[in-house]
């Protein structure tokens, strides 16, 4: 006699797709980072977990005190057309055909061997393929019950153990927790509620099941219509099996239990019975996956499109110098056009969203940055309140028996040196800086360009770091010549010199009558100083209208020699750069190679192992894509002749 199922078939199409998804999983997909549809089944220990697994799926699962199930186990339950019932376990990668009569016994031998003899538990899955007539067609996951204290013989961090587990499963969106609440609790005290509520706070993926609802009838009706835990699918309430009750027989004292009694007949009929659970669950489980297919057909095709592009430009197997020698000139010659690029073009379509590889905008910027400190350098010669004393010293230093109102040249280049040793520093900082930038850019692109050949980098790097040093040196000699050369000598062919002096030297006139009369007060406003006293001045005679002249032309030629100094120091950055790309590098990177430290281009033969366990990684994970793949095609096409 054929058994009444639990459940009518909700749709042909229903049971592929579930296939489908069980095929993905068995596949270990998830390993790749997509996220199949699943029911994932918590509780709080003894909140009669079990119990309602074993209704669903009518068979007996291991039952007793502490933690039944120590790894998470995969039920796929599947509606049989014929009476007998078939029953199989996988697991380590291997599938053992048991019965009901052995199912309990030959699933804790196969929890031992996954997890360990003990109380320990494990990550690992043990599935359990169930195809019986009368089941609902599911595919749940049923995780360990919920503990915080440690028993005998489990680890002091069992509750942590756990909670890990659950919340792997029970996080990702595509994920329908049934969460299973024992009607003689606080539903708001269960540790299963609290954990949902973390990944699922509106509860929009959260059923709940309310089992032992003949134990504690009081007050369940208000429990499930008040919903004081945001159970967004709803709850069912159910009744356990009793004793030796067969599941039929179950199911027909719990209809009478929901149909009779004073209090849990008032509980509306569609959220109460196993049977409304199993349908419920299937037309969830129905929804998300169907929600759920298309997404996942389109992260396996992008993930095997770009899997296969990955392994496409990984190295082939070099067999001869000859061939090592070709692939080592290709990656200079990526190198050189990488840095090209980024460096001299100002191009960073290889970067777009790296700033620092941004290197001609971020040259651009340190140049402006220079030059804006040595422009406020001046500040430290201008002093208000000692205005013209440094040039009245120096005058006074530096006069001679001669004719009156002629300027010592050697007060001016006196003055000239001072402000040249000042800021001598400044230069040098800078070129070490930029230096220091493009070595970081030129070893980034270089092991880029290199990863597929790390036995190569070391001897890359090197080169990279010993050319930027010699090259930075280089900068700094030059750096030290230039500073150099300008205190040597006072010389411009710039005609904006004498425009700017005697532009200032409009002003001596009013300054000249200020400083020589005491009710003019002790103060007056210039172009480019602004506010500066004046009253220290006047016992100082003649020597001021000197003094003032000599300001005005060391700051006319100041600012000539500042912008020769950042002008003259970025022709001579791109120029370098310029050198140090075409050039050196190519020429410095060969000669490492071919040196006694460089190992020489054979090295080129030996593949290293993280390229081969990189090249083994992608070549595992494009042959469970493309499993992957022809499962969902074969799935689709039957579906299609189903329509």
């Amino acid at each position: 006699m054929a058994v009444a199922p639990i459940v009518s078939s909700y749709n042909d199409k229903i049971r592929p797709l579930l296939d489908a998804v069980d095929k993905l999983r068995y596949l270990k997909v998830m390993e790749e980072g997509i996220q199949l549809p699943t029911i994932v089944v918590v509780g709080d220990q003894s909140s009669g977990k079990s119990s309602v697994l074993e209704s669903l799926a009518g068979i007996s699962l291991p039952r007793g005190q502490g933690i039944c199930t120590r790894v998470p186990l995969i039920m796929r339950l599947q509606n049989h057309s014929v009476s007998e019932t078939e029953l199989s376990l996988e697991f380590n990668g291997k599938t053992l055909q048991t019965d009901e009569t052995r199912i309990i016994e030959d699933i804790v031998a196969a929890t031992d061997e996954i997890a360990g003899n003990g109380k320990g538990i494990s990550h690992a899955p043990l599935t359990l393929l169930v195809k019986k007539q009368g089941v609902p067609d599911l595919t749940m996951v049923d995780l360990p019950g919920i503990t915080r204290v440690p028993v005998k013989g489990q680890p002091e961090d069992i509750y942590e153990q756990i909670s890990n587990i659950i919340f792997q499963y029970i996080q990702p969106k595509e994920s329908i927790i049934l969460n299973v609440l024992s009607a003689t609790v606080d539903f708001s005290t269960c540790e299963s509620i609290r954990m949902s509520q973390r990944v699922d706070r509106t509860g929009e993926r959260t059923l709940a099941v309310v089992t032992k609802a003949d134990k504690a009838p009081e007050g369940l009706l208000e429990k499930v219509t008040a919903d004081d835990v945001n159970i967004g699918l709803g709850y069912v309430c159910v009744r356990n099996r009793v004793g030796d009750e067969t599941y039929e027989e179950a199911r027909v004292e719990e209809a009478k239990l929901f149909e009779s009694h004073p209090l849990l007949s008032k509980i509306d009929k569609s959220i109460v019975g196993i049977p409304v659970l199993a349908q419920k669950l299937v037309q969830i489980q129905a929804m998300s996956i169907s929600r759920s297919l298309p997404d996942i057909v389109k992260t396996i095709n992008l993930k095997l499109s770009n899997n296969v592009s990955e392994l496409n430009k990984m190295p082939q197997n070099l067999s001869s110098i000859a061939e090592a020698m070709t692939a080592f000139m290709r990656i200079i010659g990526l190198v050189k056009e990488s840095l090209r690029k980024v460096l001299i073009r100002g191009e960073y379509d290889e970067y777009p969203d790296e700033e620092n590889m941004h290197c001609a905008a971020r040259l651009a910027e340190m140049l402006n940055q220079f030059y804006d400190d040595l422009h406020s350098s001046r500040n430290e010669f201008h002093h208000a309140g000692d205005f013209l004393m440094e040039e009245i010293r120096i005058l006074e230093e530096t006069k001679s028996i001669g004719l009156p109102n002629f300027l010592p040249r050697t007060a001016f280049l006196a003055i000239l040196q001072r402000h040249m040793k000042t800021i001598s520093g400044a230069p040098i900082t800078f070129v070490r800086a930029v230096w220091t930038f493009v070595g970081d850019v030129v070893i980034r692109v270089l092991m880029f360009h290199s990863e597929n050949y790390p036995q190569l980098q070391s001897s890359m790097r090197r080169a990279a770091n010993g050319l930027i040093s010699k090259v930075m040196e280089n900068s700094v000699d030059h750096v030290i010549e230039i500073v150099e050369m300008e205190k040597m000598t006072d010389y411009t062919c710039n005609p904006n010199y004498m425009t700017c002096w005697n532009k200032l030297m409009c002003q001596l006139d009013m300054f000249l009558e200020v400083v020589g009369d005491v009710y003019k007060g002790n103060k007056v406003k210039l172009e480019v100083f602004g506010e500066v006293e004046i009253g220290h001045l006047r016992k100082h005679g003649s020597v001021v209208r000197e003094a003032f002249d000599l300001k005005m032309r060391m700051t006319a030629y100041w600012k000539i020699v500042l912008r020769r100094l950042v002008d003259g120091l970025a022709l001579h950055l791109l120029f370098s750069l310029d050198k140090l790309v075409n050039r050196d590098m190519e020429m410095e990177i060969v000669s490492e190679m071919m040196g006694p430290t460089g190992g020489g281009i054979e090295h080129m033969l030996e593949e290293s192992p993280s390229v081969v366990e990189k090249r083994k990684r992608l070549n595992k994970s494009i042959k469970l894509l493309k499993d992957s793949e022809l499962v969902l095609t074969r799935i689709m096409d039957r579906i299609h002749l189903l329509d």
